[in-house]
């Protein structure tokens, strides 16, 4: 691009669109059963890419954004881990608002939860930009539940994975509900 020129603003998702990291019909599950191995869980035909940079195992999906419905409400895990990763918006998946005090996140209010909130306070929402922010509030199904906060975070870390918890019951491995487990705890990652 020569001095001058200008980019074209990315275009708004249509009202009613669900965001990015959304799966849609076509999208099902591809995830083979959990085999319990010496190391942990595992597929029993894994690849590299059912893994990430920490090891933790994750559900495979098809890759069909668009095709079929919208299934409003449920994250497509791969691009749930991008747009986190990138710091992008989850609505648009364009570049998440950066301002001087940080990166643009709506998250569920829990200062009675959390001893110094918001500081150090994980969570599994994506960040925004600000053309998003709005919808997001309005028709996100998760928001309109609870109280919500917008926040500016300095400096954003990857600290761990929400998902479903396995446990070895007689020899067999069994859902144990789901949780957050950090990526530093080594024994409940496997």
């Amino acid at each position: 691009m020569s001095a001058g020129q200008e980019t074209a603003p990315r275009p708004l998702p249509k009202p009613g669109a669900p965001p990015y990291t959304d799966c849609w019909s076509e999208e099902g599950l591809l995830t083979p059963d959990v085999i319990a191995t010496p190391h942990g869980i595992a597929f029993p035909d894994e690849v590299p890419l059912d893994r990430d940079r920490w090891g933790v195992l994750w559900v495979r999906r098809a890759l069909r954004r668009g095709q079929g419905k919208p299934v409003y409400g449920t994250a497509h895990t791969q691009r749930q881990r991008d747009v986190m990763r990138r710091l992008r918006c989850h609505v648009c998946n364009g570049p998440a608002d950066r301002d001087d005090r940080g990166v643009l996140w709506v998250i569920e209010d829990r200062r009675g939860d959390w001893e110094d909130w918001p500081e150090g306070v994980p969570t599994v929402h994506p960040p925004l930009c600000l053309r998003c922010a709005p919808r997001a509030v309005r028709e996100c199904h998760y928001l309109a539940r609870t109280t919500w906060v917008a926040l500016r975070v300095s400096n954003p870390e990857i600290v761990g994975v929400y998902g479903t918890v396995y446990q070895l019951t007689r020899g067999e491995l069994v859902p144990a509900g789901r949780e957050t487990v950090r990526y530093d705890d080594l024994p409940a990652l496997r």
